[in-house]
């Protein structure tokens, strides 16, 4: 048995809601919307191949099966991912960060407006010329002046380069460790060389306590991620992350009441292959190391490419669409999982031409930054003294021109 076995959320048709108190054996009306939903969800047809039900996994001799009840702990689980994850950033990372030489540049604050602050939360951060003549109109400010204010605005709300460094120093040690701990899960095993035995004896394929705990760590993980979003660096992909964090614990928590834990296993270790080098190099970008960075990018590129449209689609979404068929005829779980694991493959092939952008800047000698990246670097801010001598050499002042009044 697996630690904290819970009473199941039902996949066996055994589970009934109590009746409240008083209302007779058949429970309340809402009591009976819920049990008729419930048996719906878990209802065999959807989950399982033709011919199977959910007794076929209840635990005997020997066997033990993956239970809905097992995902509880992934809650408190993220939750205590959260706080590690805390504890690392300021007494790891941080150190870590500060021996590369890697702080928080000081901002010039921007001065208090109300009617420039109205105006950026409300309607624009990055407001047009006309806007602008009109807010320095309301304002009683120059062009010039409302331009550097939304400029420093926009900086005090960029995250630091000590943040960007942090977050990365956490992804890639829990990726590195994830990706190790899963290459020691599955190195011996026969489905690891032979796409066919993930199908072998299915469903009756008895859960390994490095398979549980592989599963519970890597969805406890993402689920972290989820509670974190708010707070965590925006990038230009924030929507994709998003759906690919949900769309991954759908999988997981489908592919786990399923039994499909074994090609459930495969998927995730080869996202994190390449995730290892992807934070890693994004490490070295903060620290300025530029041809370390470079040569970890063009690793990263190459594993990203072979693991992710190659691997996955050629290997394990071919394993899932091809051989379950030969053995069970088509279901909706079937569908529905292989529909999953094609999401996932559209965000590979969104992030794999971000990548060869990223890669043609690196051929022909521009390269600038992360494409994925809302900058990676954070925007020139001057100072008003320097920006004053930076308008009188563009206006023509420094070379005898007439300086315009600001």
């Amino acid at each position: 048995m697996h630690p904290f076995e819970l009473p199941p959320l039902l996949p066996h048709s055994t589970m009934s809601l109590p009746p409240p108190h008083g209302a007779g054996p058949q429970g309340s009306p809402f009591c009976r919307m819920l049990q008729t939903i419930s048996e719906w969800f878990w209802w065999d047809r959807i989950w399982l191949p033709v011919n199977l039900t959910w007794s076929d996994l209840e635990d005997s001799q020997g066997r033990v099966y993956a239970k809905a009840s097992h995902l509880y702990v992934t809650v408190p689980y993220s939750i205590a991912f959260l706080i590690i994850r805390y504890l690392f950033e300021r007494l790891i990372a941080t150190p870590f960060a500060a021996s590369f030489g890697i702080r928080d540049r000081v901002r010039h604050r921007a001065a208090d407006s109300v009617i420039l602050e109205r105006h950026y939360r409300s309607f624009s951060r990055t407001p047009t010329q006309s806007e602008i003549d009109g807010l320095s109109k309301k304002c009683g400010w120059s062009s010039r002046q409302v331009e550097r204010w939304f400029r420093q605005r926009r900086n005090q709300d960029r995250p630091g380069i000590l943040k960007k460094f942090r977050e990365a120093s956490w992804r890639f040690t829990f990726y590195l460790s994830a990706f190790v701990g899963g290459l020691i899960a599955l190195y011996d095993k026969p489905w690891f060389y032979d796409t066919r035995e993930v199908w072998a004896g299915f469903p009756k394929q008895s859960m390994l306590d490095s398979q549980y705990w592989y599963y519970i760590i890597e969805m406890s993980f993402y689920g972290s991620l989820l509670f974190s979003v708010a707070f965590d660096v925006k990038r230009k992909d924030f929507k994709e992350q998003i759906i690919h964090h949900l769309a991954t614990l759908i999988l997981l928590a489908f592919s786990w009441c399923a039994n499909y834990i074994r090609i459930g296993t495969m998927v995730m270790l080869v996202h994190d292959a390449s995730d290892v080098f992807l934070e890693s190099g994004k490490l070295f970008n903060y620290a300025k190391w530029e041809k370390t960075c470079n040569a970890i990018f063009v690793v990263f590129a190459l594993v990203f490419m072979v693991t992710r449209l190659i691997i996955y689609p050629f290997w394990l979404i071919h394993c899932t669409w091809v051989y379950p068929l030969l053995d069970f005829p088509p279901f909706f779980g079937y569908y529905f999982f292989n529909l999953m694991l094609m999401v996932l493959q559209l965000l590979h092939l969104f992030w794999a031409y971000l990548i060869l952008r990223m890669v043609k800047k690196f051929i022909f000698g521009n390269m600038t930054g992360d494409e994925r990246s809302d900058h990676e670097e954070e925007e020139d801010e001057m100072s008003p003294e320097e920006e004053e001598v930076h308008l009188k050499v563009q206006n023509g002042s420094g070379a005898g021109g007439v300086q315009r009044d600001h």
